[in-house]
């Protein structure tokens, strides 16, 4: 079964972001949805984490990876999206633990703040990572208690 990883940046996570999506292109039973931009013009990374969002509620991808400067402002906005659990990484091991105990669906880095080895081991550790389950289960449901309650 092919795993959809939608993918998008702002100006920022641009150039990181065409290394995601072609290393995503190397790994078997992957495929990379592209959903921009297409250059540096300066955009707004809000804009694109709603792109993210909007694929994986809409069942056009399974995970997301989100880029910007820093990654924390496209991780905040991301997480304003219903269903989105997004998680800033800086290393394999917090790459890791989204997966396992967090259930993390979206994976933010920074182009600023991660070299490119590390943002690529990060990438393997968030696609190969299985959600723990257990004691982890009641937790990642409570963070979306919120959303049932306001819906």
């Amino acid at each position: 079964m092919t795993m959809r990883i939608a993918v998008a940046s702002d100006h920022a996570g641009f150039a990181l972001k065409s290394l995601v999506v072609a290393w995503l292109g190397e790994i078997d039973g992957v495929d990379a949805v592209d959903l921009g931009p297409a250059d540096t013009t300066r955009t707004d990374y809000p804009d694109w984490a709603a792109k993210v969002a909007a694929a994986l509620a809409g069942g056009a991808a399974d995970r997301g990876v989100l880029i910007c400067g820093t990654g924390i402002g496209i991780s905040i906005a991301a997480n304003k999206h219903p269903g989105v659990r997004a998680a800033l990484v800086h290393d394999v091991t917090t790459a890791r633990l989204c997966r396992a105990h967090n259930d993390a669906n979206v994976l933010c880095l920074g182009e600023r703040i991660v070299g490119q080895t590390v943002a690529r081991d990060a990438l393997e550790a968030f696609l190969s990572t299985p959600f723990e389950g257990g004691r982890h289960a009641g937790r990642v449901a409570k963070i979306h208690a919120p959303e049932r309650a306001e819906g």
